[in-house]
């Protein structure tokens, strides 16, 4: 793969990219490297899929990924995860990931999961974090980690050590790029800032709740309702987006059409909408730009559109739910 396809593989379907000079320079190494942090907290939801569809293109492009389970900032950030679980959901979060790569025939020689415990542990890790920590405002701080960090009315001291130790994450797993949903946007500009080492960033957009309309909202593992999560059979699928706001004709806010775009057409690269021939017969769909036309032209009905999603998301979905049934014990350890 040339350096310019690896550009392309990993630019589609971003939100932004820091900066793509800086990317497209680590795409040109003969052995380029990225990393993404997730810390192991609620269970895996469908928002979480297109962040790691992002993690199947960097592998699939050449690059080594080094995926790190951040179990310290699971616990920092307001007690999320109680302490005597993070080892629970550092083994749930790395058996769901490496259920999700599986799915999607990501090349996973490449890949390696880090706990975050075992690397910042270690050496002169908090030295680093503690020489930031004499540099920066707790304002500054607050305002890089708001939307990733619960700080609250009265904000534990650990959310303001978790976006320093993000940053430091980055260079001592030496890497060439970070990337992660654009709500981690605000840590890594301040490492940017801060940092001798400028972490060259790729983000990715974030999904709607699937509750939609005027309340908004990513989908989140904190609301039942607007999320979708990954162990769900195909009969709960089918029936969360089934009631999921999708006014006809609007696609602001919309998360059954978010879910078209960001998810099934990147993978599969079509849907199909299945419907009885009084109401048009069944569309095939090449392109996310033509689905969204007949939606907004009112040429597809809400509950069509629904229901050809649902089905496609329950089938991509369905060999992440049955190796997750296979591990039904660390589940029940971890939740």
């Amino acid at each position: 793969m040339t350096p310019e396809e690896r550009f392309k593989l990993i630019a589609r379907n971003t939100e932004e990219i820091v900066t793509a000079e800086e990317l497209k320079g680590a795409c040109e190494n003969k052995s380029p490297s990225a990393y993404i942090g997730y810390a192991p907290t609620g269970m895996l939801h469908a928002g979480h899929l297109v962040p790691l569809l992002k993690c199947a293109d960097f592998l699939n492009a050449g690059f080594r990924v080094k995926f790190l389970i951040a179990d310290l900032h699971a616990y920092l950030d307001d007690k999320k995860t109680p302490w005597e679980k993070l080892d629970a959901r550092s083994e749930y979060y790395k058996e769901a990931v490496s259920a999700v790569m599986e799915a999607l025939g990501a090349d996973t020689k490449r890949l390696e999961f880090v706990r975050g415990s075992e690397l910042e542990l270690n050496g002169d890790y908090f030295k680093d974090v503690l020489h930031m920590a004499g540099d920066v405002t707790f304002a500054r701080v607050r305002r890089a980690a708001s939307e990733v960090v619960r700080f609250g009315d009265e904000p534990k001291l650990g959310g303001f050590i978790y976006p320093l130790m993000q940053n430091e994450d980055f260079k001592m797993l030496g890497v060439d790029v970070a990337f992660s949903g654009i709500d981690q946007r605000g840590i890594y500009m301040l490492g940017r800032e801060m940092m001798e080492k400028k972490p060259a960033c790729v983000f990715t957009p974030l999904l709607p709740a699937l509750h939609g309309g005027k309340m908004g909202g990513k989908m989140s593992a904190s609301e039942e309702k607007g999320k979708i999560g990954l162990h769900e059979s195909e009969e709960a699928i089918v029936k969360k987006i089934g009631s999921a706001w999708c006014e006809a004709g609007k696609a602001e806010n919309n998360g059954v059409l978010a879910l078209a775009k960001r998810v099934v057409f990147p993978v599969q690269g079509k849907l199909l909408v299945e419907r009885p021939g009084k109401f048009g017969g069944d569309a095939l769909f090449s392109s996310y730009r033509e689905l969204e036309g007949a939606f907004l032209a009112r040429k597809l009905h809400p509950a069509d559109l629904k229901a050809g999603v649902g089905k496609a998301l329950a089938l991509l979905l369905k060999p992440v739910r049955e190796r997750l049934e296979g591990k039904r014990g660390i589940i029940e350890a971890a939740y």
